[in-house]
């Protein structure tokens, strides 16, 4: 034979540059420090992650490359590591040489020699900073959603929000009110009803106007339906395109009206005449019960029908 395969193994498994070669290849920022905290190697993506070429980390301390805090940090870690060799797993804020800042989550464990003694320690720095980013976008979501939540259980108008299933993300009690005394009970059961199926919440009417702005994604649809013997007011609108659609109802058969509203919904009818509209202003502080069958009269010259 022309070689030693035995002697060719050896050599290539014992050659310094191939061990570095086979680092350099991971993708992951790994390093090796010897038992006086001094780097002693380390690869293409710790170079790249510190923003450091391997010749200026190399022979130098963790507190020549790293602030005294990072420094104090690594030194103790690598410390605890070497009294109790094993796995050493922890989370760490890096601040880099160009003065970018990184969440990492550091991998370390002591390496040996032949003779089974620890000469160093070996670890690998895993880059969590967008995963934190992403967890701090979870947590103000979360709390933005927590006090929506508080102000939609303070609103007396009815609320109900679906997602693109037709589940219940979240009602208000005043919604499952209107919709009488079995989805009122429900509530109690489930609070806010969530993950409800909504087509069993809401009249069929109602939920193909939810339907149809959940398919269609048009921002409002808006109708006055009787229902249970109650005049309401329908608002459905998009939350989030094609994904999450809230319906908001009002009782308008309650015996008190804002004025606002009604002159605002008199406003709406293209045909009524001014003489109705100050008609309503006037009854406004006369007769609670005239204004209701004035405002149902004004309603239902909207030609809306249920079965439209």
């Amino acid at each position: 034979m022309l070689y030693d395969k035995k002697s060719l193994k050896n050599s290539i498994c014992d050659d310094p540059e191939f061990h570095q070669k086979i680092i350099d290849a991971l993708p992951v920022p790994i390093f090796y420090r010897d038992l006086n905290g001094i780097y002693k190697m380390c690869n293409k993506a710790h170079e790249k992650f510190t923003g450091r070429p391997k010749e200026e980390t190399i022979g130098k301390s963790v507190f020549e490359l790293h602030s005294k805090e990072t420094a104090e940090i690594y030194a103790n870690q690598d410390k605890e590591l070497l009294q109790n060799p094993g796995e050493q797993i922890y989370e760490n804020r890096v601040k880099n040489s160009d003065g970018t800042i990184y969440y990492t989550i550091i991998n370390k464990a002591v390496i040996r020699d032949n003779n089974n003694k620890i000469i160093g320690i070996v670890g690998s720095i895993n880059n969590i900073t967008e995963l934190k980013k992403t967890e701090k976008r979870l947590e103000k979501v979360q709390e933005t959603m927590e006090v929506s939540s508080h102000m939609l259980h303070k609103i007396s108008a009815g609320i109900i929000m679906v997602d693109k299933e037709f589940k219940v993300i979240d009602s208000n009690k005043s919604f499952a009110k209107l919709m009488g005394e079995e989805i009122e009970d429900l509530y109690e059961t489930i609070p806010g009803l969530k993950s409800a199926d909504a087509r069993v919440l809401v009249p069929d009417t109602v939920f193909k106007m939810i339907s149809n702005i959940m398919t269609s994604g048009e921002n409002l649809l808006e109708r006055d339906l009787e229902i249970q013997n109650k005049l309401l007011h329908i608002a459905v609108i998009t939350l989030y395109k094609n994904r999450v659609v809230g319906a908001v109802i009002r009782d308008m058969s309650a015996p008190m009206l804002e004025r606002d509203e009604i002159v605002h919904r008199a406003q709406r009818i293209n045909k009524q005449n001014i003489e109705t509209v100050q008609k309503i202003a006037y009854l406004l502080g006369e007769n609670a019960a005239e204004t209701e069958e004035l405002l149902n009269s004004i309603i239902k010259s909207y030609k809306y029908g249920n079965n439209e």
